[in-house]
């Protein structure tokens, strides 16, 4: 057991850092264990050992993943003949599943156990991804707790492990503190987080938006303040020339590099990107809205394949709106500010939403980390 090789690959920010409490679990069995593959900077400080970094496979939607698609499948085939050559003892795919299903059937088909952590969303669209997750995937690590029966009746291993945000985030949110971290104390108005996604791409189809949003919220808020989390320079550049194109140099922003934890702490409200942020802000108490825009031809794919009316994780998780959702031309700024505006003003309606976001995260609160190392131990064990 001490020269187990864990290869891994992640291929995002959130990916990073599901990646990085899991190889902390893992050594606290394998001290010795090397990790390899693909990874973000959370893994590195853990140790692993990134043949290539996480940002390559970050692109989002189908017109960016095609513009992308030379690149990326050129390192995937150079990743699968290396991890040929060396064998790892086990590959675990951590969300990114385009990429990592096909190396998975690939690497199990020789014999190398392939872990997939995060079930892809076959809840949400997609559901014809069964018979290729059943023949990719020795095992599937769920982070939510309606996923493993969708696999059982596949006859899929699978382990319901929780989400790690829930065992990071404390139940009860330090509100006060976090506005005394970020400045924001003595504020007049209402205080929003705008969370406009981690992607560039993302960026490119909200900045704007969000923008646009925000001079909408000053004029009814004279005194409000936003807190803008973002997570690269690229990403903060992409935002600042948004002010700059819709003339708000003057609006009271305040950019962020990373905070977005504690954005969503101290703000009144916030306006949310779609994707892992919602369950962030659900755990973290904070009042929100959701919102997005996919490039057009993306959002005619990827609406004729949904199976279900909500894309935020929060109504996923309660199977109702609890959360209002503005989705691509219904995302306008008059919309988000209008919605904002009114949450805000309404107490019975944030304390109903918070009592809500507060079920999901006892439910999801599960020892995620050590579950999950739990659930591999046994295909190292049998090898």
């Amino acid at each position: 057991m001490s020269t187990v090789t864990v290869a891994m690959v992640a291929g995002e920010a959130s990916g990073d850092l599901l990646a990085a409490h899991l190889i902390v679990a893992l050594r606290q069995h394998l001290p010795n264990a090397r990790f390899v593959g693909i990874g973000g900077p959370k893994m590195q400080r853990e140790g692993f050992d990134a043949w290539w970094p996480s940002e390559k496979l970050a692109v989002h939607g189908y017109t960016e993943a095609l513009r992308h698609y030379r690149e990326i499948a050129g390192i995937r085939r150079r990743l699968l003949a290396r991890l040929i050559d060396q064998r790892p003892d086990v590959f675990i795919g951590v969300d990114a599943p385009d990429f990592n299903l096909w190396l998975e059937a690939r690497l199990r088909a020789r014999g190398v156990p392939a872990i997939h952590y995060v079930s892809p969303s076959i809840w949400a669209w997609r559901s014809g991804r069964l018979a290729k997750i059943a023949r990719s995937v020795s095992h599937m690590l769920a982070l939510f707790p309606f996923e493993p029966e969708i696999y059982r009746r596949q006859r899929i291993p699978v382990s319901y492990v929780g989400h790690p945000f829930a065992d990071m985030i404390p139940l009860e949110v330090d509100r006060a503190g976090a506005k005394a971290q970020l400045g924001v104390s003595k504020v007049a108005g209402p205080v929003f987080a705008l969370l406009p996604g981690s992607r560039q791409s993302e960026l490119r189809q909200l900045a704007d938006l969000w923008v646009e949003t925000a001079q909408r919220l000053l004029n009814r808020f004279p005194d409000s303040v936003f807190l803008v989390p973002l997570v690269s320079r690229e990403t903060r550049l992409m935002f600042e020339e948004a002010i700059w194109r819709q003339g708000a140099q003057d609006l009271p922003f305040k950019l962020l590099f990373g905070h977005a934890r504690e954005a969503l702490a101290a703000c009144d409200a916030a306006l949310v990107a779609s994707g892992t942020a919602t369950l962030e802000a659900a755990l973290l108490k904070a009042p929100m809205v959701i919102a997005y825009r996919l490039a057009p031809l993306s959002w005619q794919l990827m609406r004729r394949m949904r199976l279900q009316p909500w894309i935020g994780l929060p109504n996923i998780l309660a199977g109702r709106f609890v959360v209002p959702e503005f989705l691509q031309d219904d995302a306008s700024a008059d919309n988000l500010a209008q919605a904002l505006g009114n949450l805000v003003g309404d107490v019975q309606v944030k304390a109903a939403m918070g009592r809500v976001f507060a079920s999901l995260h006892r439910q999801l609160r599960q020892g995620t980390a050590e579950k999950a190392a739990s659930a591999i131990l046994p295909y190292l064990q049998a090898g």
